[in-house]
């Protein structure tokens, strides 16, 4: 088989999204079935005419009989015209409809939805990320059920954590700080919160969306908790490693998620958790690992994680359940193989 993953942007950048598809490119080479990564430009999913150009130049480039793999990232704004001159079949894996970005504003989404349900159309085959996306895709973009497949990410086994260590629990958010995860949602749970003892790190990426970091930065210190809750930005990951395993309790604020790849990483470890059941979130945490609130719900958020903090045998519960559900997650080369038997199928 020939296959060509293309991938917008900076593959380098610690997103979600990003980090499923280096995975991938990885696991497939350990399986003899690599996968040619191709760049495409910056400036998806809102391309520019030179984007675009360059987009048709690189496909072009490659080998005639050949699938390819395209991130919907770039895919869910291609043109329709740009598609059917690729003269070759496409595979879409979709993390989640840009549609269904939230804050976007009506008109943007519903240009992001048609231009993605005209480009759905003419793919092979859709990959999700998970079982809630699958139903989107085929509930709300027309897509046959016998075109989805889910290839749920894969989670890295790792040493289960070990705690703080200290009187006062250490929390710990993982992801970029941009408005999907609802960060300020949870600094107004915790501002709540401040007559118990706690401490807060967000980690994850501040250079994607620089006003909602400020805004940000701006509501810990009206709520005078710059001693409390630290954005601690992105890490490498051993330091992310040590996080994970240094924490006492794994909150997660989102308003959507196509799987929630970091729910997944805190149950490898056997963190409890409090978590939204935004998109896909409320299937991915295991209802052994923690407690679940509605996405945007400060009260509820604080509810949550007030009980996790003042009920210790609770939370060592969760914490037994979460390490239980984390062991039963799949490997990257489980996602990569399936990833690899759907691109063969539709290889010419």
């Amino acid at each position: 088989m020939s296959g060509h993953f293309l991938i917008p942007g900076d593959i380098t950048l610690p997103t979600g999204g990003y980090g499923y598809d280096r995975q991938v490119l990885a696991a497939a080479a350990r399986l003899g079935a690599p996968l040619s990564y191709v760049a495409l430009p910056d400036g998806f999913p809102n391309p520019d005419d030179a984007a675009l150009a360059e987009t048709a130049r690189i496909v072009a480039s490659l080998p005639a009989r050949t699938v390819l793999l395209i991130d919907g990232l770039a895919y869910g704004a291609m043109p329709e015209a740009l598609i059917r001159g690729f003269d070759r079949p496409v595979v879409e894996l979709c993390h989640h409809p840009l549609a269904v970005e939230p804050g976007l504003d009506p008109q943007t989404a519903r240009r992001f939805a048609e231009g993605e349900r005209a480009a759905m159309a003419l793919a092979r085959h859709i990959i999700v990320t998970g079982r809630n996306t699958a139903d989107e895709v085929a509930r709300d973009f027309g897509v046959p059920r016998s075109q989805i497949s889910v290839a749920l990410p894969g989670t890295e086994r790792a040493a289960r954590a070990v705690g703080s260590g200290q009187v006062v629990p250490r929390l710990i958010a993982v992801g970029s700080v941009i408005p999907r995860k609802g960060y300020d949602i949870l600094v107004a749970a915790m501002e709540r919160l401040r007559g118990l003892d706690w401490t807060l790190d967000i980690i994850g990426a501040t250079s994607h969306a620089p006003e909602t970091v400020a805004a940000l930065t701006r509501k810990i210190a009206a709520a005078g908790l710059e001693e409390r809750i630290r954005l601690a930005g992105p890490m490498t990951a051993a330091a992310l490693d040590a996080a994970y395993a240094s924490a006492d309790l794994f909150v997660m604020s989102s308003l959507y998620e196509g799987y929630g790849m970091v729910i997944a990483e805190a149950m490898a470890r056997g963190l409890p958790i409090v978590g939204t059941t935004g998109g896909a979130a409320a299937e991915t945490l295991d209802d052994r690992a923690g407690l679940k609130v509605p996405p945007g719900d400060a009260l509820a958020l604080a509810a949550a994680i007030g009980t996790m903090l003042t009920d210790i045998t609770f939370r060592a519960r969760c914490a037994d359940g979460s390490w239980l559900a984390g062991q039963a997650l799949p490997s990257w080369d489980d996602t990569a193989r399936q990833i690899i038997a759907i691109l063969k199928e539709h290889a010419p």
